[in-house]
């Protein structure tokens, strides 16, 4: 299907989306602080620049957008009809980014959380995935904690 949009509608729409401070990042970022939970925002000392830095927890959250990390299986993670070979090229260096900061920063020893934008689309499913975070966080920081204590004790 050809594109509805002018070419300079469609640019001036594309110029509108953010990169950081998105509403799925602000949802997070609220559930956290209300938890009691203390972060940095896009905290540009790591690899591309994450969206969420929990230091006392050495944890990160990375919020993505289902479009534009193309979720597996999300119907969201579609390739437009218009320029195809553009848009497919583009979809796999933000696939191939996100597996190398991620792995950059696991080897920085940071535990490395993944919220897609689809899991918090309508209420049931934000407070189903908030409150699993929020227990990834804690078991997260428990299991780095035993394996502290298990270096320092050899």
């Amino acid at each position: 299907m050809p594109d509805v949009m002018t070419k300079k509608q469609r640019s001036y729409n594309m110029s509108r989306i953010r990169g950081k401070n998105t509403k799925p990042e602000e949802l997070i970022r609220k559930y956290l602080f209300a938890k009691g939970y203390r972060y940095r925002k896009n905290d540009k000392r790591y690899p591309g620049k994450p969206d969420i830095v929990l230091p006392k927890y050495h944890t990160i959250v990375l919020v993505h957008g289902c479009f534009w990390h193309q979720h597996p299986g999300c119907k969201a993670a579609r390739i437009p009809e218009t320029n195809r070979e553009f848009w497919a090229d583009k979809f796999e260096k933000n696939i191939m980014r996100d597996k190398v900061e991620k792995q950059q920063l696991e080897d920085m020893g940071w535990q490395v959380i993944v919220v897609w934008e689809c899991e918090l689309s309508n209420k049931k499913k934000q407070r189903k995935r908030l409150s699993t975070l929020v227990k990834e966080i804690k078991g997260i920081s428990y299991n780095s904690q035993l394996n502290y204590y298990r270096l320092k004790a050899v």
